[in-house]
């Protein structure tokens, strides 16, 4: 969701940096479901490092030239759900990851597009981005390849496997915290909004 709270100015440039990096970012999505269905785990591995080193560049590139824009608030948090969303289909595909953290993780997207809508009908165009939304996503990203990293005999296996789910299980909470946070923000925006006088 877009960040609202934040002091700096954002644009409505649609060429720059970021906004390419972040493009590429969803051009790759379907490889990288491809990848991973198809067991290719190397190349499935290198998409995702290669989207989580271009979600930092453009963030950072993004706040260190001014270059922050509405477009890139939009491109940034939908490739992130588009690559947790991916990585959950083709985990839970292969049997890696059970069903139900697929069910438990788009029962959370499905809260907060009730939210978010709740939230447009009375004006706003997004909540403030917290913490624990942004601790969420970087949870389950490095959950999912030490995950898939897991699948095997190896004693690197081994290590990833607890590992891997330590991360997911954080993630799971976090993304549901983060989620009813948004709905506390939404809900006092509403009581701030009755109690002020046309």
């Amino acid at each position: 969701m877009a960040d609202e709270g934040s002091q700096a100015p954002v644009s409505t440039r649609v060429l720059t940096v970021p906004n390419v990096l972040s493009t590429l970012r969803l051009v790759a999505v379907p490889f990288f479901l491809w990848a991973i269905i198809a067991e290719h785990d190397v190349l499935a591995l290198v998409l995702l490092m290669l989207s989580g080193l271009t979600d930092y560049l453009d963030g950072k590139i993004a706040r260190a030239y001014g270059l922050e824009s509405r477009l890139g608030q939009l491109l940034d948090p939908v490739a992130d759900r588009l690559y947790i969303a991916s990585t959950l289909v083709g985990l839970a595909w292969r049997d890696i990851l059970p069903w139900w953290v697929v069910v438990v993780l788009f029962a959370r997207e499905a809260f907060m597009a009730v939210v978010v809508l709740v939230a447009q009908r009375h004006g706003w165009l997004g909540l403030p981005v917290h913490f624990a939304g942004k601790a969420a996503t970087f949870n389950l990203l490095y959950a999912f390849p030490l995950l898939l990293l897991a699948d095997g005999d190896s004693t690197l296996a081994r290590i990833a496997e607890p590992v891997g789910w330590g991360f997911a299980w954080w993630g799971i909470v976090l993304y549901w915290l983060s989620g009813i946070l948004y709905a506390v923000q939404l809900q006092r925006l509403l009581a701030h909004e009755r109690a002020v006088p046309a």
